[in-house]
């Protein structure tokens, strides 16, 4: 058997994500090695890939949407055996000991580690990651399906169903990508009324077939303002890329409706105080979930028939998935297949 697994890497700044062998090694205590089967390609790749930072070191191997099987367990970890379909997401390890570990709010430690931020990522034949950071796929749910909820998965499962929004409310989703896609399905399973927003008509058939009772064309008109003819939304999902738009948006929410971050750039927001107080409105981010939570998101997909609508490219065909996806190219989510050749 080879000990070497062929693995994606950027070894200069804005350089090409090219394929290098690498020699696989037995993970150290509390870490598992996992047999890659599928690793999606997210819009937070692009900024690893770019490998642009201060502090980067080279070489850099992107990826944090990881599906696959465990394939060696190192010393000192207990519950994981070799052979079980796992999924690695956004986060990927903590510090297990800080307050807010302790709560059990394990993505917002400040020691949490990021696949392909912290160490090497998924865009490989393997990965090596801490053994807190695995989650469990279950059965009916492919491995190139499942890669997706480490990250888009459970960050939009997430931010509906922690919203606290009512049964049977209004939701609109802006943005319906890679992210988006998913919580229309989550938001129309969970019984909301629910509104997709995006540029253009080209996405209304497929967000209908998806779930979605609503169709906003943000070119033709203020979304903002046709959230308001639609009675108004109770939450809006916000998953595009660019804050821009978000300022009109806040002007759709009904009263103590909130809006919900989760797509984000460098940009600002600018909010009326007068708007915000006398409305009662919430304005809050989100950011991804656990492992047990990714669970939970997959399951539920399970059970309620949602899967990601995914374009499947080569794992050697890194390169131009990052292309297409800086140019707006990709129809949702490009998964990345180790096992495929061109």
């Amino acid at each position: 058997m080879s000990n070497t697994a062929v693995t994606m890497v950027v070894t200069e700044p804005q350089g090409p994500v090219h394929p290098v062998p690498v020699e696989t090694a037995s993970p150290a205590r509390g870490w598992v090695r996992v047999t890659v089967e599928a690793s999606g390609v997210c819009n937070a790749d692009l900024g690893t890939a770019q490998a642009a930072g201060p502090r980067t070191h080279f070489p850099v191997t992107p990826g944090h949407e990881v599906a696959g099987v465990v394939a060696e367990i190192g010393d000192d970890v207990r519950g994981w055996s070799v052979g079980e379909r796992v999924v690695v997401g956004w986060f990927g390890g903590s510090c297990g000991h800080c307050a807010f570990c302790r709560a059990g709010d394990v993505v917002h430690c400040p020691d949490r580690k990021v696949p392909g931020l912290s160490y090497p990522g998924g865009w490989a034949q393997s990965l090596t990651v801490p053994a807190d950071a695995l989650a469990r796929v279950p059965d009916g749910l492919g491995l190139v399906d499942a890669a997706p909820f480490g990250c888009a998965g459970v960050t939009a499962f997430n931010a509906l169903r922690k919203s606290g929004i009512r049964a049977g409310g209004r939701v609109a989703v802006f943005g319906v990508g890679g992210l988006g896609h998913l919580a229309v399905q989550f938001a129309s399973r969970l019984g909301y009324e629910t509104i997709a927003i995006a540029r253009g008509t080209d996405r209304e058939a497929v967000s209908r077939e998806l779930g979605a009772h609503h169709y906003i064309d943000s070119s033709a008109r203020a979304p903002g303002a046709a959230l308001q003819e639609l009675g108004g939304a109770d939450l809006i999902v916000y998953t595009a890329s660019s804050t821009a738009p978000a300022d009109e948006l806040l002007t759709g929410l009904n009263v103590h409706g909130r809006l919900t971050l989760v797509g984000v750039d460098a940009g600002a927001l600018t909010v009326p105080a007068a708007q915000l107080v006398m409305n009662g409105h919430t304005l809050t981010g989100h950011l991804t979930g656990s492992p047990r939570e990714t669970e939970e998101a997959m399951a539920f997909a399970v059970t309620h028939d949602i899967r990601p609508v995914i374009e499947r490219l080569p794992l050697t065909q890194a390169d131009e998935a990052v292309h297409r996806l800086r140019g707006g190219h990709t129809r949702f989510r490009i998964v990345l297949d180790p096992n495929a050749t061109i």
